[in-house]
C-alpha cells in the first residue's frame, strides 16, 4: 500500500523563519511520537524559476516572505487520520498552539490538503 502524505505551503516573512523553526520542531516530535514516518519543514531558497509557476505566485508572497513547502509521512490515509486524532488531543500542541502564544504566520493564508503517492521509491 502506497504510503499517504499531508502536504502544507505557507508563505512566512523571513524573519519570522526562526520563530516558526521552534514551532514546528516542537509540533514535529508530537507527529514522530503518534507514529508519523517523516516530519519535514522546508524553507524555500531557491524560488525564482525560470520556467513553470513559481511557489511564490502560488502562495502570493510578498516582499520580504519566503514560501515554506512542509510534510508529514504516513503508512496510509488511515493511518494518517488515527494518529492526527491523537496529535489534536495531545496537550503538547494545544500548548504550541495556545490562542495566547503568536503564531508566526497567517494561518489563513496557509494551503494543505492529504495525497495519496503515486511513486514512492
Amino acid at each position: 500500500m502506497p504510503r499517504y502524505v499531508d502536504g502544507y505551503v505557507i508563505p512566512i516573512k523571513k524573519a519570522k523563519l526562526a520563530a516558526y523553526r521552534r514551532l514546528a520542531f516542537q509540533a514535529g516530535k508530537v507527529w514522530m511520537d503518534h507514529g508519523a514516518l517523516a516530519f519535514m519543514e522546508c524553507a524555500g531558497e531557491d524560488l525564482k524559476t525560470k520556467f513553470g509557476g513559481s511557489f511564490l505566485k502560488l502562495a502570493k508572497a510578498k516582499p520580504g516572505e519566503t514560501v515554506l513547502y512542509s510534510f508529514v509521512v504516513y503508512k496510509s490515509r488511515r493511518d494518517r487520520d488515527r494518529i492526527n486524532a491523537k496529535v489534536t488531543k495531545d496537550p503538547r500542541l494545544a500548548k504550541i498552539m495556545s490562542p495566547d502564544a503568536p503564531m508566526p504566520f497567517d494561518m489563513k493564508r496557509m494551503s494543505y490538503g492529504g495525497f495519496s503517492a503515486l511513486v514512492d521509491l
